[in-house]
């Protein structure tokens, strides 16, 4: 351990396990270099600084963010991958030229003031932070800004549950096109199955149980995501028409996808779709004319009767795919089914994640409030809401109102009275 002075500023160098340590304390004051490398110690010790032969810390941050991204690799999917390397350009545009070891808690401020500025919304711009603070950890450095750098607040979207009504409508809109087919079957599947859009396209047909009616999910987001499902009548239909479709295809192998890459009109079905974006997208904004019933793209006139079409607006715009299913939980919730069996279904891994996809429908809530309505007697009701509670009325009710219990004397035996029940047919009265 010692300290020594370059100029004004003391520099510390000290050894903790071998490793070698060395900093500038940036003060020229003796005691304050004192207190601050007695701080680097204890920070040593603890594994919260890098030391000086640490290459990582030492990059510009950009690279860091790289060299981040690519130890993760493995334990990554690859849209998660293409989706952090998005992340990182930005953070490479702004910060990514300081050395990791020279980052500040004002410059990481300046940038996410500057992405606000920018119009990026806070759920992206924690998104990024993600980057940032895995960098600092890798380099040991994030304790200097735990305190000082949070995630910006989000509003969480718990997503959008239809009316039955809406349900059939959707359904039926998606079966009205033919370049709508492949997202109207995903989203029969997502409604009847709880299933993530990711789960769909991974699909093959040797996780379809044929005789038994079930379906394997083998792989998910998460690993309570991978699961079996039990196919109802309305998946087991789907099922049955994507089966019919793969045989005309030819592609009904163990290893064949139930939702085959299809480009340029060529069915390839060794490999997945990647999306149904654009299909649902138009499916969800489409508007239907008032005055021919033309379902059409928005637009300023319609393209049959040319009648204005301006103002009209889709009742499933903003509608997304993942929200069929919040909707298939949702109406599991109100189906009474228990938390441990819709958490069986749907691969939840909490409670707390229940919760955040089961919003339960205002009709729902209001069947359940209606438990709470005074007097709900088809006789007296009335009365007894305008008498109210109160000692008189209640505690002090007479007893004439009260009906008096009847006396049961044939009783049969210590079991109890007749006729016996099933659980009790086999014990013997005492002789």
């Amino acid at each position: 351990m010692a300290l020594k002075k370059r100029g004004n500023t003391w520099q510390t160098h000290f050894f903790v396990e071998g490793e070698r340590y060395r900093q500038s304390l940036e003060t020229s004051d003796w005691r304050e270099a004192q207190r601050k490398e007695r701080e680097l110690i204890a920070e040593a010790k603890a594994g919260k600084l890098a030391a000086s032969k640490d290459e990582f810390s030492r990059l510009p941050f950009g690279d860091a963010a790289d060299r981040f991204l690519a130890d993760r690799l493995p334990r990554l999917a690859p849209r998660s991958v293409q989706t952090e390397k998005e992340r990182i350009k930005p953070i490479r545009a702004q910060i990514g030229g300081v050395p990791v070891w020279r980052l500040t808690v004002e410059q990481v401020r300046t940038y996410l003031r500057e992405r606000k500025a920018a119009g990026r919304s806070n759920a992206t711009l924690n998104r990024e932070l993600d980057i940032i603070r895995g960098v600092l950890k890798r380099a040991k450095r994030w304790h200097h800004f735990a305190e000082e750098i949070r995630p910006l607040p989000v509003r969480e979207n718990v997503g959008r549950a239809l009316t039955y009504e809406e349900k059939v409508k959707l359904l039926k809109r998606a079966a009205a096109r033919p370049e709508w087919q492949t997202a109207a079957w995903a989203a029969r599947l997502a409604l009847n199955t709880t299933m993530r859009g990711c789960e769909i396209k991974g699909l093959r047909w040797r996780d379809v149980d044929m005789i038994g009616r079930s379906l394997t999910v083998r792989k998910s987001k998460t690993e309570a995501g991978e699961r079996v499902i039990p196919l109802n009548a309305d998946a087991w239909a789907v099922i049955l028409e994507l089966y019919r479709r793969s045989q005309a295809l030819g592609a009904v192998e163990p290893s064949h996808f139930l939702f085959p890459a299809c480009e340029t009109a060529h069915f390839d079905p060794t490999r997945g779709i990647k999306s149904w974006r654009t299909a649902w997208r138009r499916l969800t904004r489409a508007v239907q004319c008032a005055g021919c019933g033309l379902l059409q793209n928005p637009g300023e006139a319609c393209a049959g009767c040319k009648a204005s079409i301006a103002k009209l607006k889709s009742p499933f715009e903003g509608f997304r795919f993942h929200d069929l299913r919040h909707q298939a939980i949702t109406e599991l919730a109100e189906s009474k089914a228990s938390d441990q069996t819709i958490m069986s279904i749907a691969g939840h891994v909490s409670r707390k994640m229940l919760a955040h996809y089961s919003h339960v429908r205002l009709d729902a809530k209001r069947n359940a409030l209606e438990a709470l309505t005074m007097g709900r007697g088809e006789e007296g009701s009335l009365e007894r809401r305008s008498r109210g509670y109160d000692t008189n009325n209640d505690t002090k009710a007479s007893l004439g109102s009260i009906p008096l219990p009847h006396v049961i004397d044939s009783l049969v035996e210590l079991s109890g009275i007749e006729p016996l029940t099933s659980s009790l047919r086999t014990r013997r009265s005492p002789s």
